[in-house]
C-alpha cells in the first residue's frame, strides 16, 4: 500500500483588503484550511470541525485530518495530512539582520554568521511541526541545503523550496511522506497539481 502523501496548497490572493497602514489582511488561518479541505478533497468543512492539541498543531479530527497554515504578502499555503504530523511556512525576503544574527547563533553558525531567510522559513515549518517552541529551539541543527526532505537532529525532517518571487516555502512533518504540490492562481479558481512548486501558472 503506498504511503499517504502530504497535500501542500499554495494560494494567491490577489485582491487582500490593507489596513490604515497599507499592510495586507491576510484571510485567518481557520478559513484558509477549511477552504483548501474543500478545494483538495470536496470536503465539507467549517471552523467547528478543526482542533489544536497542546502543541497548538491543527487537526481536523472529523476527516482525520492533520493541517498546517501559512501566509505571507498576498500568498498563503496550507499543508494537508492524512497520517503525519505537518508544519508549512512561508517567508519573503526582507531585511531582518538582527533576526537573521539572532537565528544564526541559535542554530550554532560560525560567530557573526547570519542565518538566511531559507533557514527561518524552515525553523518556523519545525516549530509548527513539532513539540519545539522559540523558547526551546536552541541545539536544533539544520542541515546543508538539497532538494527533498533532509532530517535534522529534532526527529522532524525538513525540505524547502524557493518558490520565485522571493518567497520560500517549507515544510516540516515527524516522518518523511510524498509530497503533492498545488497552486491555487486565486481562490475562487481549481487548484491545479503541479511538479514545479513555483508562483506561477501552470
Amino acid at each position: 500500500m503506498a504511503e499517504a502523501p502530504i497535500d501542500c496548497l499554495v494560494t494567491r490572493h490577489p485582491h487582500l483588503p490593507r489596513d490604515r497602514m497599507g499592510h495586507r489582511l491576510n484571510g485567518a488561518g481557520r478559513r484558509l484550511i477549511t477552504e483548501a479541505v474543500g478545494s483538495l478533497y470536496g470536503l465539507d468543512a467549517t471552523g467547528k470541525d478543526l482542533a489544536r492539541d497542546e502543541h497548538r498543531r491543527w487537526s481536523l479530527p472529523v476527516h482525520g485530518l492533520t493541517a498546517s497554515v501559512a501566509h505571507c504578502g498576498e500568498f498563503s499555503a496550507v499543508a494537508l495530512s492524512a497520517c503525519r504530523t505537518v508544519g508549512v511556512d512561508l517567508q519573503d525576503e526582507r531585511d531582518r539582520p538582527h533576526a537573521m544574527r539572532w537565528l544564526g547563533a541559535l542554530l550554532g553558525r560560525p560567530p557573526g554568521q547570519s542565518a538566511s531567510i531559507r533557514d527561518f522559513t524552515e525553523c518556523e515549518a519545525l516549530i509548527k511541526a513539532s513539540h519545539l517552541t522559540k523558547e526551546t529551539f536552541a541545539g536544533v541543527r539544520l542541515p546543508d541545503w538539497q532538494p527533498g526532505w533532509r532530517a535534522t537532529n529534532t526527529g522532524y525532517p525538513v525540505r524547502s523550496a524557493a518558490l520565485g518571487g522571493d518567497m520560500h516555502l517549507a515544510l516540516a512533518t515527524d516522518a518523511e511522506a510524498p509530497v503533492r504540490w498545488w497552486w491555487q492562481p486565486r481562490p475562487t479558481e481549481k487548484a491545479v497539481r503541479t511538479d514545479a512548486l513555483t508562483l506561477e501558472p501552470v
